[in-house]
């Protein structure tokens, strides 16, 4: 079973096209259907566009004003990016409280709080508000510019002032917050780090009161000290040597001058005696003074005691000689009597004596010298590993400490910036250009509106015919039945119209005329009743139309 062709397609077996008389023909048949398919959208778009409330748009500029102070003289504890803080603003400043309060300050969505919830109306003027950021060529932001939509344009314009001023003031809190934050921060760690710092030193000062003296900066010291302390070991034990030769002299002397007193108390052997003994030991002792005033001087103790003994010994000496030139010219010596001993051997004992002292003395000095040096020496073997300990005190301490004067660095440097900051004198926002209430409408776009409703309804009234057409199956014409048939056409009666038919035609014109004025009536008024107001239709034609 073959398709009958259709009015306005190209039929390849016959070759149909569609021509200019076969469009006149269609249009002849098919105009009211045009006109009212026409008519109908077109009516209600019109409707639509002239009803939709107008919305108007204010536009406030905001200046980025740099730090006015050198950054090499002052630097900013805000190092964060404006880009980054703008996004931050814009959080605050587009909270729901904020928000909230700049509906119930300018009475913002009257009409709509019936049918809209105090959510979704926040929602709603925040895609009213909008933030465009104006970069220079090194993509440094140097302004950006706050615009609100809305429809009164005097309110519209004294909320985008506010909005400009909210980042204003919200700039300049959130580097103060931002600097006082950072000063705060540095304060709890420099007083952190000056406890730590005062612990160690404690530590290090306990330290170095507990081990005094094997420090390791007292090494050199020790070692001197102990080099010392074996001079003077060895000076003592020499000393030692010579005192005790010396007493054994003066043991040995007493013991002759002893024997030879006995001899001399004799009458025999009284001028043979004589005072040889003393003269000998005299001589003896300023050997020593002279050995002794080589090493020493005048005023070392072995100095001064060797000078008293010879002038002890010389006055004894004097003495002996007077005492035995009386005995010789006396006719009957003295009797000997042992409680009478010579000065001489007097001045040996208290000399013997004096040198038993002096190496008593010598011997407890050594004693002492013995002790240091062993002090010394421990100091000396003890220092490596006080060494350690003292390196493992002192890491810490001396990190800490270059912490604690890094940080004093850094907080007196952020003092110094959030006063820069207080003072306004750092990067702070400036509104350039105040927003103006607008006399030209930011939306909707009526011109444009009119133009897709003008394109759709012609597009809607051409689907129609072509629609029409292509479900109407009877022939129009001749030509039409001889290209869909190989029969031929004997005869073609014209269609005869009555009086009555004419009639009962004029009848049904004017109803649907009627109809149609009604129809297109109602579909205006619907239309006119959903836009008036809506300005939720709006923003979505203004999204359609950005998107």
């Amino acid at each position: 079973m073959t398709d009958t062709p259709r009015v306005g397609e190209l039929d390849g077996r016959t070759g149909t096209r569609l021509t200019l008389d076969r469009v006149q023909a269609i249009w002849a048949r098919r105009k009211w259907l045009a006109i009212v398919v026409l008519v109908v959208p077109l009516a209600a778009g019109v409707s639509v566009v002239a009803a939709l409330p107008s919305l108007y748009r204010s536009i406030a500029t905001v200046l980025v004003e740099r730090q006015q102070v050198p950054e090499n003289l002052v630097k900013s504890t805000v190092t964060s990016e404006l880009e980054t803080r703008l996004q931050t603003i814009s959080q605050e400043i587009l909270s729901r409280a904020r928000l909230e309060g700049l509906i119930n300050r300018f009475g913002l969505y009257a009409d709509q709080r019936d049918r809209l919830s105090p959510e979704a109306l926040i929602e709603q003027l925040r895609r009213d508000i909008k933030l465009d950021v104006r970069a220079a060529r090194n993509s440094a932001t140097v302004a950006f510019a706050l615009s609100h939509r809305g429809r009164d344009p005097n309110t519209v314009a004294q909320v985008t002032n506010t909005l400009a001023s909210f980042y204003i003031e919200e700039n300049l809190k959130a580097r103060e917050r931002q600097a006082s934050g950072t000063t705060e921060f540095l304060k709890a760690q420099l007083n952190d780090a000056k406890k730590r710092l005062d612990d160690q030193e404690r530590q290090v000062s306990d330290f170095k009161r507990r081990y005094l003296g094997e420090l390791p900066q007292q090494m050199t010291g020790n070692l001197a000290t102990l080099e010392a302390l074996n001079g003077q070991l060895r000076l003592n034990s020499d000393n030692l040597v010579r005192i005790a030769e010396r007493r054994d002299t003066l043991v040995a002397q007493i013991a002759e001058a002893e024997s030879t007193l006995l001899t001399q108390l004799s009458p025999a052997n009284l001028p043979a005696a004589g005072p040889e003994l003393p003269a000998v030991h005299l001589s003896r002792l300023k050997q020593e003074l002279t050995a002794a005033r080589a090493r020493f001087t005048d005023l070392h103790p072995s100095v001064i005691r060797l000078k008293e003994e010879i002038a002890t010994v010389e006055r004894d000496l004097a003495v002996t000689k007077e005492t035995t030139a009386r005995d010789a010219a006396a006719v009957q010596p003295a009797p000997v009597t042992p409680a009478a001993p010579n000065p001489y051997v007097r001045r040996l004992q208290e000399a013997l004596r004096s040198t038993d002292i002096e190496l008593k003395l010598l011997k407890a000095e050594e004693q002492r010298l013995r002790g240091g040096i062993a002090v010394y020496q421990a100091r000396v073997e003890n220092t490596p590993r006080r060494e350690q300990e003292f390196q493992d005190i002192s890491r810490d301490y001396e990190t800490t400490k270059e912490l604690h004067r890094s940080l004093i660095k850094a907080y007196e440097s952020a003092q110094i910036s959030e006063s820069m900051e207080h003072r306004q004198k750092g990067e702070q926002f400036r509104l350039l250009d105040p927003a103006l209430p607008s006399e030209v409408t930011a939306s909707p776009n009526r011109q444009r509106l009119l133009l897709m409703v003008l394109a759709l309804s012609v597009g809607l009234s051409v689907g129609a015919v072509v629609l029409a057409e292509y479900l109407d199956s009877s022939f129009h014409t001749v030509q039409e039945l001889r290209e869909f048939s190989s029969v031929p056409v004997l005869v073609s009666i014209p269609r005869i119209t009555s009086e009555g038919d004419l009639r009962r035609q004029r009848m049904q014109f004017r109803f649907a005329a009627v109809g149609a004025v009604v129809v297109v009536t109602l579909v205006a008024g619907a239309s006119y009743y959903v836009a008036h107001g809506n300005e939720g239709l709006v923003r979505m034609l203004d999204r359609d139309r950005v998107s």
